[in-house]
């Protein structure tokens, strides 16, 4: 190679080709990030089923799943109204073994 001569880039890395591998990634990427939205639903479906099957008592429950969880555990808050009042409790829902547990009511 002769000092002050540009080589021409491989043909894996030339610019023109490197466009189309963007665009490729881009095509395959999509569906899954437009997937995701629909995996985070059916999460959210799943922990608030797991959480309201394990409310007792009589009266109405309502379930706010929190939209992610953390890393390991999905969390909801359970609200169980009844002529009596209010309980609220704390639902933790393991992710990997798609189990929930419910902490005893709140007091006051």
């Amino acid at each position: 190679m002769q000092q002050g001569h540009l080589q021409p880039a491989p043909a894996a890395w030339h610019p023109e080709i490197m466009k189309v591998y963007a665009l490729v990634l881009s095509i395959l990427a999509g569906p899954a990030l437009a997937s995701s939205g629909d995996a985070w639903d059916r999460f959210r479906a799943d922990v608030g089923a797991a959480c309201l099957a394990l409310v007792q008592g009589p009266g109405t429950a309502t379930v706010e799943v929190n939209p992610f969880g953390s890393e390991s555990y999905g969390v909801a808050v359970v609200t169980l109204s009844s002529p009596a009042g209010t309980d609220r409790m704390i639902c933790v829902y393991d992710k990997a073994g798609k189990t929930a547990e419910l902490s005893a009511p709140f007091d006051g």
